[in-house]
């Protein structure tokens, strides 16, 4: 009987563990989840993953504020009027590794554009961590420091918002949400996200 349910225990839990796997595994896989759910959420989401909201039907980004990886004060209602693409990461996370070598390219060549990058690094509980990654890819704007995901709840339902580790969100010049990617973004894709809201007059 002893060994019966041992056994019947074991399996419990390796079924559980492999649930908490896969979930960690979701939750950090580049694929992220296709934009949708109920009600109407006025945004579409085109063949590469990339959510965009017409021009006419954004909605404003929320108020993401605090202090940065460097102990500076930053509130990105200060950069109205530029285009702010913004990453959310983890220094644990292998997709936003592999992008970040491509956030930094296009953060310089975009920089004279009116196009403001800023990171948010999130779920790294011991900030070395984060200033390590940075450090490693040689990223040069700010990141928000979001140890607790507290940036992440600030987006509504039904808007663009990040759901998954790496997400991008872009707002337009003014302080809208205009498009979201919910996986690992290379140059080319970033770039698609960002171009056509710099030709926007």
């Amino acid at each position: 009987m002893s060994s019966g349910r041992a056994l019947r225990r074991r399996f419990t839990l390796l079924a559980a563990t492999a649930v908490a796997g896969v979930l960690t595994l979701s939750a950090c896989s580049g694929e992220g989840t296709r934009a949708g759910g109920g009600g109407n959420t006025n945004f579409v989401t085109g063949s590469g993953g990339i959510s965009t909201v017409a021009k006419g039907e954004r909605t404003a980004a929320p108020q993401l504020a605090g202090a940065t990886l460097d102990g500076t004060d930053l509130d990105i209602a200060d950069y109205k009027g530029k285009i702010v693409v913004l990453n959310f990461w983890g220094s644990w996370c292998g997709p936003c590794r592999a992008e970040a070598k491509h956030f930094v390219k296009v953060s310089e060549e975009m920089k004279d554009q009116g196009v403001q990058f800023v990171g948010v690094n999130t779920r790294d509980p011991q900030k070395s961590l984060a200033v390590s990654f940075e450090e490693d890819f040689g990223v040069t704007y700010p990141s928000l420091y979001d140890p607790t995901g507290k940036q992440l709840l600030r987006f509504p339902k039904g808007t663009l918002n990040p759901k998954a580790i790496p997400s991008t969100v872009v707002v337009d010049r003014e302080g809208k949400l205009a498009a979201r990617s919910l996986a690992a973004l290379d140059a080319t894709k970033l770039r698609e996200m960002i171009d056509p809201l710099v030709a926007e007059k």
